[in-house]
């Protein structure tokens, strides 16, 4: 491989994917328990998805660092631009390519599901791709980014979770049950505790430049009891989803994540400093992929 290649790799943060694919895998799979399931539209969703995420993970290396985010004091990786490994131009020019690819993509994954008729729900999922690709390049891009507002949290919450499994799942079934709301909102919330780390991780750094993350307003004490919440509710919700569906304890798979839970949480509470942060996003985000990996085939399989 390239040292081109390799700086681009780097750039698209590929440890970030497990965490995007972790929505769509359990919408996938909880419309298969129910004999719902579409290849086709799921691998247009996988797609997509790893095109948003990508483009969301370029356009914020470029909002940070045109902003000022990014100086030797980040206790994060070292992002491209950062260090002069690619161009402010070269990023723009990513941009608008996963921009385009997020668009298309999408577009082939709404035909595959309403097999090319254009009705209300067509409708509705093109404006929520387009919302989720304005989100992903708002975040960080332009005057009055929302993720240098406190929102960031929010517009996880509803992308990794509400529409990554309510959409994937309407998508392959043509229905969506209020039920459905209880592992969405679950995954969603475990997706913003990857991102309350890394906000945790650069609080100081973001309060001293005018970045107000949640973890900024919060404070340490207030992030950590907001940490604790993201990752055990979760584990509540898909008891909910679950119980009323009861069959075999096998539904209840999901909850062997919860010592990695555990353990990520504690080491939260006991890290000596937020550098020491920096591991627990790999592995939340693959505690995430797991929990819903597991509350889908638990439902698919018991």
């Amino acid at each position: 491989m390239g040292k081109k290649a390799r700086i681009w790799l780097e750039a698209f943060r590929l440890r970030t994917l497990p965490l995007a694919l972790s929505s769509i895998f359990l919408g996938a799979m909880l419309a298969a328990a129910e004999g719902k399931f579409r290849l086709l539209t799921t691998v247009l969703a996988v797609l997509t998805t790893l095109f948003l995420q990508i483009l969301s993970n370029l356009a914020n290396d470029y909002g940070d660092h045109r902003h000022g985010l990014d100086s030797e004091g980040r206790r994060g990786p070292v992002r491209t631009l950062q260090s002069g490994a690619l161009s402010p131009k070269e990023m723009r020019r990513a941009i608008v390519t996963f921009a385009l690819l997020s668009l298309f993509s999408g577009v082939g994954l709404i035909l595959s599901s309403t097999a090319g008729r254009l009705n209300v729900a067509a409708l509705f999922f093109l404006l929520l791709g387009l919302g989720a690709i304005a989100a992903a390049i708002k975040y960080t891009v332009g005057k009055h980014p929302y993720g240098y507002q406190g929102l960031g949290d929010l517009f996880v919450l509803l992308f990794f979770g509400l529409a990554g499994v309510g959409g994937t799942y309407y998508l392959n079934a043509h229905t969506l049950p209020l039920r459905i709301l209880l592992p969405a909102t679950a995954t969603g919330l475990l997706a913003t505790g990857v991102l309350n780390l890394n906000n945790m991780r650069d609080a100081e750094d973001d309060s001293r430049k005018g970045k107000h993350t949640l973890a900024v307003i919060l404070g340490k004490r207030g992030s950590r009891t907001y940490h604790a919440f993201l990752l055990f509710f979760p584990l509540l919700l898909g008891i909910a989803y679950v119980f009323p569906q009861y069959r075999s304890p096998g539904q209840l798979l999901f909850l062997i994540t919860t010592p990695f839970l555990v353990a990520n949480l504690r080491r939260v509470f006991r890290s000596p400093s937020p550098a020491h942060l920096d591991p627990l996003l790999r592995q939340l985000a693959l505690t995430t992929l797991l929990f819903s990996l597991t509350l889908g085939l638990g439902m698919l399989i018991f």
